[in-house]
């Protein structure tokens, strides 16, 4: 619950703190002394947008501050999430500078605004005077059955489910996309694929080709320098060979006359080895040299598909050409396999869609069987609260699946017990909306652990007997809620466990408002005053004696 709400420098606000219990908290005071503003500076603290333009003093900064106790088992799961340090005394502040920049900290810990709305949601329902309009969505009336169903793990569970079945829509889709689009290419790149099929080249191939051609061109020239290298060497008159050998016999005959003969006897015998090992290669090489037109008439043809190729993929190798041709033997694979990944998508899709149908029928039995007594108890409360011909009936339609299972909640209202009902938003009032929002919060807040209730002129449009009905309604709930009720209404005033009177005074030539905690008699004085008038008669001070008491 909120202990201690501390503001500074804030609309018309210097500086004020107010302490509050842990029942039902009424605000009260004249309009435009502030109320309204102490609500805008708990939003503050509570995740809203802050607007510079609201420092009371534009020199200084504005620092509003909340003191809450908590269970740490309702906000552990917050707490461990963002890792924050969690005590029993929750302290959230928010400071504005006068240059507009914000910070927010929890127990001192910088946070920013998305965390700060998030925990909020664990502490306090902030119902001000617009906040009927929810009552009108479909979303909030779907909200309110599910509240009081009460079943927030089947409903997680049910949407845990919806995502993993819209995420295999999603990829179901692409992959049907990429489907069309590979079969628009397929034909195209098995007919590419073929063609390389059918040339069939291997590794370096077009390369090697191109140099047997040009050693086969140039065959007549080759081997009459091979036999002339040959002949030269082995067969002359005179061979080169034999002379190198004859050289080398001579110096090895004269080793024993000079020392370094021996030496170069051995230079010449390995200069006529390694000549003999050239003529033995230049006569393979020769023998192997043979002019063949058949296989230069092949090789062309060979060589043109090559070059065909190479210039058709613009690419320069056989290298190139087959890893194009492993990228097209990919992309036919994949698209012939793209409908065996579908057909197992399609299988997935099938049963996320039974499983979800069975829990969505189990969530729609449930909305339905809850449904009736809420109805009952909302009409009850509505007569209650001054309206006994009013009725309101909830409609629960079924429809395709949703990420809240497959029901379109509608809160249908009859205002005079004709029978004919329609949507809240065109029939209700603004003062009917109000108290039908009361009568559904005061339901729902049975089944939701919010410790913190405020409710900002819930009684607008109302008075008198209904006014009392509401406070008598806003005192059982404060029975297990905090409740912060600000109202014009003495009849709820009444009620109160304490009373807040909100006033503006005169401080050092500016107008700025104080809030303080009413004694007994200044709580009869006041409602008196709701009553009657700035001057309370006799009755008026009789009438709200008999009200507190």
């Amino acid at each position: 619950m909120l202990q201690k709400l501390t503001i500074k420098n804030y609309a018309i606000i210097d500086h004020l703190e107010v302490d509050f219990s842990g029942g039902l908290n009424i605000i009260t005071g004249e309009t435009g002394a502030g109320k309204s503003i102490l609500m805008g500076a708990l939003s503050l603290i509570l995740g809203e947008r802050a607007d510079p333009g609201v420092l009371f003093d534009k020199t200084g900064k504005c620092v509003v501050e909340g003191m809450f106790k908590v269970k740490k088992a309702q906000v552990a799961d917050f707490f461990r999430q963002h890792e924050l340090d969690l005590e029993d005394i929750l302290i959230i502040r928010r400071e504005i500078s006068a240059a507009g920049k914000s910070r927010a900290f929890v127990n001192d810990t910088p946070v920013n605004l998305g965390q700060l709305g998030d925990l909020s949601n664990y502490l306090v329902d902030l119902h001000q005077q617009f906040d009927t309009l929810d009552l009108e969505k479909s979303d909030f009336q779907r909200a309110v059955i599910d509240a009081l169903v009460n079943r927030p793990e089947q409903l997680q569970q049910y949407q845990q489910q919806w995502q993993r079945y819209s995420q295999v829509q999603k990829e179901l889709k692409q992959l049907q996309d990429q489907r069309d689009n590979a079969n628009k290419e397929l034909d195209y790149n098995k007919f590419l694929l073929d063609e390389m099929e059918e040339a069939a080249f291997t590794e370096n191939e077009i390369e090697q080709l191109d140099a047997e051609l040009q050693v086969l061109t140039h065959a007549e020239e080759i081997k009459n320098t091979l036999t002339r290298v040959c002949y030269q060497l082995k067969e002359d008159e005179q061979p080169i060979l034999q002379q190198l050998k004859q050289l080398q016999s001579a110096l090895q005959g004269l080793a024993g006359f000079q020392q370094e003969l021996p030496a170069l006897a051995e230079r010449l015998q390995s200069s006529y080895v390694e000549l003999q090992d050239i003529a033995d290669e230049v006569e393979r090489i020769n023998d192997g040299v043979q002019y063949d037109g058949a296989r230069i008439e092949l090789v062309n043809e060979r060589l043109a598909t090559g070059y065909r190729l190479l210039k058709k993929h613009g690419v320069q190798t056989t290298a190139e050409l087959l890893q194009l041709k492993a990228d097209l033997e990919l992309r036919v694979e994949s698209a012939l396999n793209l409908d065996d990944q579908l057909l197992q998508l399609e299988k997935e899709l099938a049963a996320l869609q039974q499983s979800l149908q069975q829990m969505a029928d189990a969530i729609t039995a449930q909305r339905r069987q809850q449904a009736a007594p809420f109805e009952k108890k909302v009409n009850a409360l509505l007569a209650q609260v001054g309206m006994p011909n009013a009725r309101l009936k909830v409609d629960i339609v079924q429809g395709a699946l949703q990420p809240f299972g497959q029901d379109n909640i509608e809160f249908l209202f009859d205002a005079n017990k004709s029978g004919q009902f329609a949507a809240i938003r065109k029939v209700a009032s603004g003062g009917e909306l109000s108290r039908l929002m009361l009568c559904i919060k005061s339901l729902v807040a049975q089944s939701v652990a919010l410790p913190t209730l405020i409710f900002d002129e819930i009684d607008t449009g109302i008075s008198g007997e209904a006014a009392r009905q509401v406070g008598m309604i806003l005192r059982d709930l404060a029975g297990a809620h905090q409740i912060i009720c600000i109202t014009h209404q003495p009849q709820i005033a009444g009620k109160a466990n304490a009373h807040y009177f909100v006033y503006k005074e005169a401080r050092s030539g500016k107008v700025t408002t104080g809030v303080r905690l009413l004694t007994e008699e200044e709580r009869i004085n006041a409602i008196a005053q709701m009553l009657s008038g700035e001057k309370p008669t006799a009755a008026a001070l009789e009438n709200a004696r008999e009200m507190v008491k």
